[in-house]
């Protein structure tokens, strides 16, 4: 009877329901879209260090593990491959730069990023091939710095680089693209190292090296499950450094936390002004039909059918504008462009659709409430 009663209703008021399936939509299109940026962005920051191929990454002491002040130099790298535990170090370096082109396609902003071929730091081709020599002029794309520029495998791409007050330009041959491996916010363009020696920004005044420098020095362990042994033994057989893993590199990145805690904040609030609009359509809609419930109970409808009925027709329209919502939100995904920061993933969309199914009963328990304390004879005027 419940059911029935409630669905009935939907069908002879499908306006009424359908506003507020709609209203609800929205809600789940702004929530997903929160979602997705606040993961879309998070990638940009962390995308190249979580997909690292090393369990540890080794930063100067003193730097609180910020990568652009960090500096360790060839005997560093040499200490470090000498602990126990330690199958292999690579050293990384990272500065910001430019790539142009000759035809009508705008420069982009990426992040260069220097790494010894055949050792960790140094990212996978998926089509291709890796980076072969220490001094080539070479390099492989992350697939976001591909898609955006249109760069496919043998392409000539020129790195625009200040050298002192000149700006100097660096062709390099796409030796092969990689999957998604953004840093600070900017699609990724990996050369050996001393290549990225060769062409960095650097200073007019700036001393040459005597040792080649990095930012940091990724690090592969022999044992993955012996991570927190050999970051102990890091710290205490190699002096003046830091080692964390790749979770506690890319949450110390600047503005990644303050970043991901403020979208993650919208999203919660989004939330709670869903459970408050749910909860307050329903309940008018309570009000408008107190006589009819008043009605039911006193031909012998019991609270549970009422109280059930209107359950029944809160989930039925919630799952439905949930699903308009979610439907509409990954189709409408489609249509931006590569450059824009959203990224629906299986995990985040699972979780937000489960959270935004439960949050629309929630909202209309006090409707449900409502219904069954209502009198019969006072619903029909009838009472004394």
């Amino acid at each position: 009877m419940a059911f029935y009663l409630s669905l009935k209703e939907i069908w002879h008021s499908k306006g009424r329901f359908l506003l507020i399936a709609g209203i609800v939509a929205l809600i789940t299109t702004l929530v997903l879209f929160t979602a997705a940026l606040a993961e879309g962005l998070g990638n940009g920051n962390r995308e190249y260090l979580q997909k690292l191929n090393g369990e540890l990454i080794v930063y100067q002491s003193g730097v609180d593990l910020s990568i652009g002040a960090s500096r360790l130099g060839r005997s560093t790298l040499a200490q470090v491959r000498r602990v126990e535990g330690v199958a292999e170090a690579g050293q990384i370096n990272f500065t910001a730069t430019t790539l142009v082109f000759p035809d009508d396609r705008e420069a982009l902003d990426v992040s260069l990023v220097g790494v010894e071929p055949g050792l960790p730091g140094e990212p996978p081709a998926f089509q291709g091939a890796a980076l072969s020599r220490g001094r080539a002029n070479e390099a492989v794309l992350d697939r976001n710095a591909a898609l955006r520029a249109n760069i496919k495998v043998g392409d000539t791409i020129t790195v625009k680089s200040t050298q002192g007050t000149k700006e100097e330009f660096y062709p390099l041959t796409v030796v092969g693209i990689s999957d998604g491996r953004q840093y600070s916010l900017q699609p990724s363009v990996f050369v050996p190292m001393q290549t990225w020696e060769k062409i960095r920004p650097s200073g007019s005044q700036e001393p040459s090296r005597g040792e080649l420098v990095s930012n940091v020095i990724a690090v592969k362990l022999a044992d993955p499950a012996s991570l927190a042994a050999v970051q102990q033994r890091l710290l205490a057989e190699v002096k003046d450094i830091e080692v964390a893993d790749r979770v506690a590199a890319y949450e110390a990145t600047p503005g990644y936390t303050a970043q991901q805690g403020t979208l993650n904040t919208q999203r919660y609030f989004t939330l709670l002004i869903g459970v408050l609009v749910i909860g307050g359509f329903f309940q008018i809609q309570t009000l408008q039909k107190v006589a009819q419930i008043g009605m039911l109970k006193a031909i012998g409808a019991t609270n549970s059918v009422v109280g059930l009925a209107a359950l029944v027709q809160i989930i039925t329209v919630n799952t439905l504008g949930v699903a308009i919502g979610a439907a509409g939100s990954l189709l409408l995904s489609l249509t931006f462009p590569v450059q824009v920061p959203i990224v629906f993933t299986p995990d985040a969309v699972v979780a937000t659709v489960a959270l935004l199914l439960v949050i629309g009963p929630i909202g209309g328990l006090v409707s449900v409430w409502a219904l069954t304390r209502v009198e019969p004879l006072r619903a029909l005027g009838l009472a004394q």
